[in-house]
């Protein structure tokens, strides 16, 4: 589905050049989960981008479906650390607000929208305005939002960081029953390792700039997966375990993988 390879971004400003990722080679099959994790300025965010087509590649190609990205696709959304709302705009409106922007007719995607709304547990709430919603109801209308044109990709940078350690546990929950009715491929960036543990097939390690993907972790836990006490609690400790230790690990001091498998 998604194809990275030789992909590198450089920043170049009066100050000097930044070499922000470096030499990413990473295959994400359809319907994969995918999450980022690494030290703050490793690029994580600089790579949603560049597969978003937000920003171009210094070098190498990126693919999503055997084709190029060399621009913003409407088949690929994105969701952001803030949810954006329009504060005058009503929860309902908000969802159909791509309906508007590309130019869709409403009233086939309305019953859509109230669908989405039902499975992020805000059936009730189409009336209201955003600052009449928690925090958590606002980024769940934001994830309706982004996948009311149905993406094939869906890429999250950071969604739930600004929420308390209660609700990002509800919502990390709830993306992953989302994920499963909705079948898009996603790439998760987040600095929570467990958060990371929770809703990945598999977690891309990236060391400190410039990002590279020092490993590739494939977390084999059955779903669903909770935060609380359950079968697989001792597995997801182990997991997590080991991934802080990769992040913990000095730079150049373990073998940086090439294969993004």
């Amino acid at each position: 589905m998604i194809g990275l390879t030789g992909v590198s971004r450089t920043f170049t400003s009066r100050s000097g050049t930044t070499v922000a990722l470096q030499g990413i080679d990473l295959h994400i099959a359809e319907g994969e989960f995918v999450a980022v994790v690494g030290r703050s300025g490793c690029g994580k965010s600089t790579l949603l981008r560049l597969i978003a087509g937000l920003l171009p590649v210094t070098e190498g190609v990126i693919t999503i479906g055997g084709e190029r990205v060399t621009g913003a696709r409407r088949d690929v959304a994105m969701l952001f650390q803030r949810p954006a709302l329009l504060p005058w705009r009503s929860v309902l409106d908000n969802v159909l607000l791509p309906v508007e922007i590309f130019g869709w007719d409403t009233s086939q995607h309305r019953q859509r929208a109230h669908q989405l709304l039902e499975t992020a547990g805000l059936g009730g709430f189409e009336k209201h305005r955003p600052h009449e919603l928690s925090g958590g109801m606002q980024q769940r209308v934001a994830l309706c939002r982004s996948l009311m044109g149905e993406p094939r990709v869906l890429l999250m940078d950071e969604p739930f960081s600004a929420l308390d350690a209660l609700t990002r546990a509800e919502l990390a929950v709830e993306l992953q029953r989302i994920h499963r009715e909705n079948a898009a491929t996603v790439v998760f960036v987040t600095h929570a390792i467990d958060e990371a543990v929770l809703l990945a097939d598999r977690v891309v390690v990236l060391s400190p700039r410039p990002g590279r993907i020092r490993e590739v972790v494939g977390i084999d836990i059955p779903r669903p997966r909770t935060p609380g006490r359950t079968a697989h609690l001792a597995e997801v400790a182990r997991f997590s375990a080991d991934l802080h230790e990769l992040l913990m690990e000095p730079s150049g001091s373990a073998p940086v993988r090439t294969d993004g498998r």
